[in-house]
């Protein structure tokens, strides 16, 4: 099956690997890929589209085998390989071949490795780990940029396309970055920083396409590569930097090995293929994902070559594209569901997916979304089947080879049976970079990481987020609450379109369950025409029968807009900070 994968990323914060200003990927297949990782840009690579280049198949998902990074690209590069002249990404309207990326990515190693800089070994040798900045947006030469980084024997720090000055100078004196890498685009900037950062700076090549280089080959001597040991095992390959959304932004440090074990985890969950080719869009737009969807399937059934098969996406970005569906004429409506519905799959995550927007989507394209479960440190851990029973409101099942565990509180309320989950993982992250100690506190004695996030098993094994225990669950009276079920119950209220839930300061009891609303655009028009806004007696009035009275807000506020970091989260400790919850 050949198809794209289409990934759409905000702007690297970070969270679940994205490391980049999320853009929207496709996998040919192809994948629309919307939140997620990072690693989704380093399939073509890990998931080669030939036989001979294997991972281990072991059922834990240990990792591969050795060297067996190293076997992709020589299989990649060997003359007369089918793999050579595939197509690997296609990005703004061009193609690229998995000889043109890795050609490319050889040049900015031989570039790294020659540098006199003291934090790089000098000459044509290995980085020994040093920290290189990547900032690019989703492209070819960011790929390029990361596997050059490796063949060097260096560690890849995406830079974030959104952070200020002063936060990528932070970043880069925390993760002790010695060169930078950029493209064009970014050039001024990013001069500037790593001038302020003693760093050293080099443009990214631009990557010859198809179109532009016709006739391209290259001839690559594997043999060129003196890091290649350091391209297997336990050695640091990625410095990703938290989100910051319940603290300081942290560097998780993942290893050639977690990578390795994600990669084939998702591959073999998700069933993507060797013909699998990656496809940059470079931002969110709802017009141009559902014009690529008309353009992959018609209305008289003909299927296009570069078709896109999966996409993946936060909730905000579903909420989004109904709209524009709905601001359709009816003719369009009807060509842009059908392509919808000849998609493989469609994904959500990054945050609860509220139930009304679950079904409409299914209403319009027949996709029951599936949702997953994951975090910078381990990536994905828990997933409803790609093939089987997908429960709204549930993140499925762990995966195979993934252990979770519910560290129970028993100090009662109305939450029995819900505790922090605890995860174990093949692809679990190495350590929080030059912390060792909050390192050490985020695991248990056997091995097992504390998420911070509250969560319980319902009678089929599917678990369910509640939500960070530091933001999402509050003190109420006695009771322990989920501001994540509270919102999706208020998110059902026919006038509600964004919402926020959290425990601000009571002195009776402890904290009051407090609610920011955003209400539907027709609402609005009324709400300025007359008196007719949403009361907090009418909100109760409607969700008496949903909510036990313990629940219901007692509190509530009505906002233009809900602040979101570039991961379409809600930052709840920022707020309660804002409102007077905390000091």
């Amino acid at each position: 099956m050949r198809g794209s994968i289409i990934s759409s990323f905000k702007a690297l914060n970070y969270n679940s690997l994205i490391l980049l200003p999320r853009p929207c990927l496709f996998n040919r297949h192809r994948f629309l890929f919307n939140n997620n990782n990072y690693y989704y840009y380093l399939y073509p690579f890990v998931r080669p589209p030939f036989a001979s280049a294997s991972f281990s198949s072991s059922s834990h998902c240990s990792g591969s085998e050795s060297g067996s990074f190293m076997e992709v690209v020589k299989a990649a590069c060997r003359r007369g390989s089918s793999a050579a002249d595939r197509i690997a990404i296609r990005a703004d309207q061009n193609s690229y071949t998995y000889t043109q990326l890795v050609s490319s990515a050889f040049n900015i190693s031989r570039l790294l490795s020659s540098s006199n800089n003291d934090g790089v070994s000098s000459g044509h040798g290995n980085l020994g780990g040093a920290r290189i900045g990547i900032v690019a947006k989703p492209s070819a030469e960011f790929v390029a940029g990361m596997l050059g980084t490796w063949f060097s024997g260096g560690v890849a720090v995406p830079l974030a396309l959104s952070y200020p000055e002063a936060e990528l100078l932070h970043v880069m004196n925390d993760s002790d970055i010695s060169f930078v890498l950029s493209t064009e685009e970014y050039r001024e900037t990013m001069q500037s920083v790593a001038a302020r950062s003693a760093a050293q700076f080099s443009l990214i090549p631009p990557v010859p396409s198809i179109s532009s280089s016709p006739n391209f080959t290259d001839q690559i001597q594997i043999g060129e590569i003196e890091a290649e040991g350091s391209l297997i095992g336990e050695n640091p390959a990625l410095v990703v930097y938290t989100s910051g959304t319940t603290g300081k932004p942290k560097g998780v440090v993942h290893t050639h090995k977690s990578i390795t074990a994600q990669v084939q985890m998702l591959t073999e969950a998700w069933e993507y293929t060797s013909s699998s080719t990656v496809e940059f869009m470079p931002k969110f737009s709802v017009r141009g994902i559902w014009q690529r969807w008309r353009e992959s399937y018609t209305i008289n059934g003909s299927k296009a070559d570069d078709s896109i098969t999966v996409f993946t996406g936060v909730p905000t970005m579903y909420t989004r594209l109904i709209q524009g569906y709905h601001a359709m004429d009816p003719e369009q409506q009807a060509v842009s569901a059908s392509a919808a519905r000849q998609l493989r799959l469609m994904m959500c995550g990054s945050s609860a997916l509220p139930q009304p927007v679950m079904q409409e989507w299914e209403t319009i394209t027949g996709h029951l979304l599936l949702e997953r479960y994951g975090m910078t440190e381990f990536v994905m851990a828990i997933s409803n089947p790609l093939r089987g029973a997908r429960k709204a409101g549930t993140v499925g099942k762990p995966f195979p080879g993934v252990q979770v565990r519910i560290a129970e509180d028993k100090s009662g309320g109305d939450m029995m049976g819900v505790g922090e989950l605890c995860v174990k993982s093949p692809s679990l992250f190495k350590e929080y970079w030059k912390l060792p100690q909050v390192t050490k506190e985020s695991f248990t004695d056997d091995g097992f990481f504390k998420t911070g996030d509250a969560g319980r098993v319902d009678e089929d094994g599917y678990y369910i987020i509640l939500g960070r225990t530091s933001a999402d669950i509050m003190k109420v009276g006695g009771y322990k609450l989920s501001a994540l079920e509270i919102e999706s119950v208020l998110l059902e209220h026919p006038d509600i379109a964004e919402c926020c839930v959290l425990g601000l300061p009571d002195k009776d009891y402890g904290e009051a369950v407090s609610a920011i609303v955003v209400l539907e655009s027709e609402r609005k028009g009324k709400q300025e025409d007359s008196n007719s806004a949403l009361s907090l007696e009418e909100l109760c009035t409607w969700a008496k029968d949903k909510l036990a009275p313990y629940k219901l807000p007692t509190r509530l506020m009505l906002w233009d807009s809900l602040p979101r970091n570039a991961m379409g989260k809600v930052n709840k400790k920022e707020l309660k900070r804002q409102l007077g919850g905390e000091k």
